[in-house]
Parts: structure tokens; sequence; C-alpha cells
């Protein structure tokens, strides 16, 4: 690959682009009024860090961490450095510039909402705190409104379709990354050295495996022997799946991907945006799949806000995941 089509690839994370208007079914109007009915506003002068790359939560305190992480921490840290909770933002006016590595990636206008993987990272309320991925810097005055964590389940619990147009904006994102993936699979693979399948994290615990498949006709449970494909890329896809025994194999063109056990799903990106699929999905050991149709996969993030905002999370995870591999 050439210099060029390589500053092309790393030039261009999409996973810290912000949400704007012509990205999937993002709507700014509503957006803005999600911000504001759940959210805080706030003005800042040009020049102001909303936040830098590399920035890691600090949410908890030393009372709140387990015993034997809390007995390691020590007393001046604990008590005298400041918290850091993430906040996702929507810009009502100014501009923010996104940077990384000291780079320009976009500068937000009104309208935009940026900063939310990392508050989309943590849903629904994980241990791990996560990881800025750029900085943003106030190039003009700017007036925006912004969610944390918590204010974000406790507007999508309240307004769960906005779950859906969150996840067409990541997809758009996904399909972008895999048609580079795709074409450039080998040439990325020989500029990073250290492409990997990634072992996706089974984002439905047992509790809510269990109450999936209570609201679910476990009759339609299907099994895949070793071996066998179930998802074509190129194909129009009606069903997503989630794993309850055995792991499935990911890949995007010639490239495994992820690698997904029991508590993960996939297969779900053709049926919010309604697209021919990305990736093939082949079973890597005999497996038990619970199939979802669109219609009950719509009513399931209208009906149970905690199961949309895994999904949202599990996208997030996986998108970071595909924009590191160019990086």
């Amino acid at each position: 690959m050439s210099r060029k089509s390589a500053d092309a690839l790393l030039g261009d994370p999409s996973s810290v682009l912000p949400f704007r208007a012509g990205s999937g079914f993002y709507n700014p109007e509503i957006a803005k009024a999600f911000f504001k009915a759940y959210g805080k506003k706030a003005e800042f002068p040009a020049g102001t860090i909303l936040f830098l790359e590399n920035d890691k939560s600090k949410k908890k305190s030393i009372f709140k961490q387990p015993l034997a992480k809390a007995l390691k921490t020590s007393v001046s840290e604990a008590f005298f450095a400041p918290r850091r909770i993430h906040r996702m933002f929507f810009l009502a006016s100014g501009e923010v510039a996104l940077t990384q590595g000291g780079r320009l990636l976009h500068k937000a206008q009104p309208g935009d909402v940026f900063g939310e993987m990392a508050v989309i990272s943590e849903l629904p309320d994980p241990e791990f705190d996560a990881v800025r991925s750029a900085s943003a810097e106030a190039t003009e005055d700017c007036m925006a409104y912004s969610l944390d964590g918590a204010e974000v389940q406790e507007g999508l619990r309240k307004k769960p379709e906005f779950v859906l147009m969150l996840l067409s904006v990541m997809f758009e994102r996904l399909r972008m990354l895999a048609g580079k993936l795709s074409a450039h699979g080998d040439d990325v693979d020989e500029k990073t050295s250290r492409h990997r399948s990634r072992k996706a994290e089974s984002i439905l615990d047992p509790a809510m495996l269990a109450a999936l498949r209570d609201k679910l006709d476990v009759s339609t449970v299907v099994h895949f022997q070793e071996g066998k494909k179930i998802l074509k890329a190129g194909v129009s896809g009606t069903t997503m799946y989630v794993v309850l025994e055995g792991q499935v194999a990911v890949a995007i063109g010639r490239k495994i991907v992820e690698k997904i056990e029991a508590g993960g799903f996939f297969g779900e990106m053709a049926l919010v945006d309604q697209l021919p699929r990305t990736a093939t999905a082949v079973a890597r050991t005999d497996c038990s799949l619970l199939p979802i149709n669109r219609e009950a996969l719509i009513k399931l993030v209208k009906t149970e806000p905690d199961f949309g905002m895994a999904l949202m999370r599990s996208v997030a995870q996986r998108l970071q995941y595909m924009n590191s591999l160019f990086g």
C-alpha cells in the first residue's frame, strides 16, 4: 500500500467523528431535545479543553472500590485526585476541534454530537472505565448540552427509541471500516503486524440472557454444527442471533475479526439499517443460537432499556476495535 493510501486510512478514525446530519438516521433536532431533557447546559469560551485523549474515567472513590483494591490505593490519590466522569456533548453553538495524536480530525459544528464513544462504552454500568480516543477543544465560544452515563441511561429508559438512531450512525461507521478492511486487509496487517481477532465480551449476563429467553419463543432456538456457515456477507439479513452455547467466528473478507461466545450477539446491523450484511459468520464449535427478527429487536429495544444499552455498548466496542486496526 502506498504512503498516501496508508495516511488516508490512518487519517479517518471513524470512532471519534461526531454524529452529524446525514449520518445514518441521525436527526439533530431529536438529539437536541434528548440532551436538553436529560442533560446539563454548559457555556465555555474559546480555548476550553472539554476532554483529552487517553483520559480515563475515575468514577469510583476509595469507598466504592473492592476492599482489596481500596487497601492498595494510596490515601493521597484516593482523596485528592479529582473524579473524572466522561460526558458526551451536543453542540448548540460554536465550534470544537477534535484531535488525535495532535492531528486535527474534524471540527464539530452546531447540531453535532461528539465524545459519545467513551460514555456508550461504559453502559450499562460496567466495571471498567473507558479511555478517551481523542481530545476536544473549543475553537470558538460555545454552548452545549452534555450527558454522563447515568443521565444517558435515565433518558434511554424513557425514550429507548433513541438507541436505534445512535445505532444507525455507529453502523454506518462500521460499514465504512469493514469496506476498508476488506479492500486493504493484507496491507493493514503488514503495516500493523498486530492484527488479531477480538474475543467479544459476553455482553448479556446470565440473568439478562435468561430474561431474553423468557420473552422470546425458545422453541425457535437453532443449532449449527462446527464449520457451518450462519451468515454470508453481501446478502440481505432478516435475523440477528444471540449465542446461547458454543462459539461463532465473524469474518470480513479473509480476516476473522471476532470470536463470539455465549452472551454475545451478531448480525444486528442488517436489521437496523436494512442493508446487506458486511460480514460472514461461521460456527467455530457446535452452537445453539437464539434468532431475533427486526420486529422483535425493535420491541426489545423499546421495552427492555438494559438490552438496548447492552447492544450499544457491544457495537461501540466493536467500532473501537475495528478502528484500532488502522491506527
